[in-house]
């Protein structure tokens, strides 16, 4: 089969001819359709030592099932329309079995280094982290229910209730699905802080009520509200010194949430926390009951995500774009389809 295959973090990735995968006992292999480009991929294979080389990424797909393992015993078959929670764990843990496969000890994770992921013609996955696709959603839109889980795994978290006031600092695709989960939410006023044009009105077209280019011009915004700030504060960059401005900006009593990942050491100084009274939380990906939702919601028509798409494009023009989006611009979410 063809996939985009990475080498090093110094060359561009290249489509070759790689095996094609086997299930195993309990595993699909899905024909891909779609697949989303993901910030993670791009900062992975941006620094050296992020990815082993022959490395195939891709995390954000959708597709047909094309085989079956031999124990999957009729839960799939060749010609269902899947998506995946991008992991194959242990199947019989606690995690595995009430759906947060992702803390599972035994998890190997797609497209990252351990499991050859999407950017290919076929993938591998778990039975058990697959869900159908309804018949209304297509394949762009199931490439995109792994991010959108992402933000509703994060709201949740929030235990946002209708009414309150959200603040997201940064409009890619995971702030985008924060604010469309907080609009569907409840929540009243959405303020997003976003250096770029495009993303902030994507941000304004997936349901922010006010925008601003950055976090001080937030901060002005938020003072003249009333209690001076937002009740939560979702952090959807990952880039050190934005945990410090989280606090910073926060209203006391407030609460921080941490869906970026930042991979460097970032400080802030706990005592402004403490003398607000602030709750701190870090969230994780998403469980397998956050793909079911977000397909539910898809289906009913109740979400439209399509605003954060800002380009289609195949399998051959995925190393020219890939390269592309290693520098700041206006593209958001870029779908390969094959």
């Amino acid at each position: 089969m063809k996939a985009a295959v990475f080498h090093s973090a110094d060359r561009p990735l290249e489509v070759e001819e790689v095996p094609d995968p086997t299930p195993g006992p309990t595993d699909l292999v899905v024909e891909v359709r779609c697949c989303g480009i993901c910030g993670s991929d791009l900062h992975a294979a941006s620094q050296p030592g992020g990815l082993p080389k022959g490395c195939v990424m891709g995390h954000e797909f959708s597709g047909e099932v094309v085989e079956v393992g031999g124990e999957v015993r009729g839960k799939f078959r060749p010609g269902d329309r899947v998506t995946a929670v991008p992991g194959i764990g242990c199947g019989s843990c606690s995690d595995c079995l009430s759906g947060d496969v992702m803390h599972c000890a035994a998890l190997e994770i797609t497209g990252l280094g351990q499991l050859p992921g999407a950017y290919a013609q076929y993938v591998r996955v778990g039975s058990n982290e697959s869900v159908r696709l309804p018949e209304s959603v297509d394949f762009p839109l199931g490439a995109l229910v792994e991010p959108l889980a992402v933000g509703l795994h994060a709201v949740k978290a929030a235990a946002l209730e209708p009414g309150q006031d959200v603040l997201v600092m940064g409009a890619g695709p995971i702030g985008l699905a924060v604010i469309l989960w907080s609009r569907f939410l409840g929540a009243r006023h959405i303020l997003v802080s976003e250096p770029a044009n495009g993303r902030r009105a994507m941000a304004t077209a997936l349901g922010a009520t006010a925008v601003a280019e950055g976090t001080d011009a937030a901060a002005e915004i938020l003072a003249d509200r009333p209690g001076g700030g937002a009740d939560i504060i979702f952090e959807c960059v990952g880039k050190p010194g934005l945990l410090a401005q989280s606090v910073k900006v926060a209203a006391p009593r407030s609460k921080v949430v941490v869906a970026g990942l930042c991979m460097r050491p970032d400080n802030f100084v706990p005592g402004v926390a403490v003398v607000k009274e602030l709750r701190l939380e870090f969230v994780l990906a998403y469980h397998k009951a956050d793909f079911q939702l977000t397909l539910d919601m898809l289906d009913a028509g109740r979400i439209d995500p399509w605003p954060m798409v800002t380009d289609r494009i195949d399998l051959a023009g995925l190393p020219q774009v890939f390269e592309a989006l290693k520098n700041p611009a206006d593209q958001c979410k870029v779908l390969v389809e094959f």
